[in-house]
């Protein structure tokens, strides 16, 4: 059975929403209430152990899908330790069979079953400093009415900038980096955006799905340090 061709964005949403910079702003100062979720507090309590022994880089893959890129980037930075977060556990159950296919060292890289949400306060409390952080092709939720519920527009925003380090943003929709540089500006944070041309190994089945089916890849970078 031949895969389905992944769908372009479709949107009613023009240009950078005008709700953006008001919501960036309000989550500033906003006090994050949620509770933590209890399966999130365990899987990070477990990999706060590692990052607290760490002396190297740290790396963090949030969104990692079934985490063809966290091996990817642990083939780029062969010294740091690379942690790829997702809310998927079958998705985060195939990490080994890729490990097998790429050839690479998994002895540094682990794979956590979180909120990302949760897991990135969590993170900030117990001092995390990143060297790099990706999010890579994060649901865009590109419906006009589901803007808070892109990252940029969260309440957990803050915190993923706290967590420090080179942050690096792809997605197939390029509203959704031209967010993402407009929400770092209120933080005072410059950002590079363009359009990106995938060259050697793609680092993740969207990728490869978008790219293969001639649809536009755009991608944000950030020096959040």
């Amino acid at each position: 059975m031949t895969a389905k061709a992944p769908r372009s964005i479709t949107t009613n949403q023009e240009g950078v929403h005008e709700d953006l910079l008001e919501v960036v702003e309000r989550y500033k100062t906003a006090e994050y209430r949620k509770p933590i979720a209890e399966h999130t507090q365990v899987a990070f309590d477990a990999i706060n152990e590692v990052v607290q022994g760490w002396q190297g880089d740290i790396i963090l893959d949030s969104c990692c899908g079934v985490g063809e890129s966290t091996l990817e980037i642990a083939t780029r930075y062969p010294e740091a330790l690379v942690i790829g977060v997702d809310k998927s556990e079958v998705r985060l159950n195939r990490i080994e069979s890729y490990g097998e296919q790429k050839g690479v060292d998994t002895s540094r890289v682990y794979m956590v079953r979180a909120d990302l949400n949760d897991f990135w306060r969590l993170a900030v409390n117990a001092n995390w400093s990143l060297a790099r952080h990706y999010l890579l092709y994060p649901n865009p939720y590109p419906k006009k009415k589901h803007l808070q519920r892109r990252w940029h527009a969260s309440p957990s925003f803050p915190f993923l900038l706290r967590l420090g380090g080179v942050l690096e943003v792809r997605s197939n929709w390029k509203t959704y980096v031209d967010e993402f540089a407009a929400a770092l500006q209120c933080y005072q944070v410059a950002a590079e955006t363009k359009q990106y041309q995938p060259e050697g190994e793609y680092w993740t089945p969207f990728e490869r799905k978008y790219h293969g089916t001639g649809q536009d890849i755009w991608f944000l970078t950030a020096d959040l340090d």
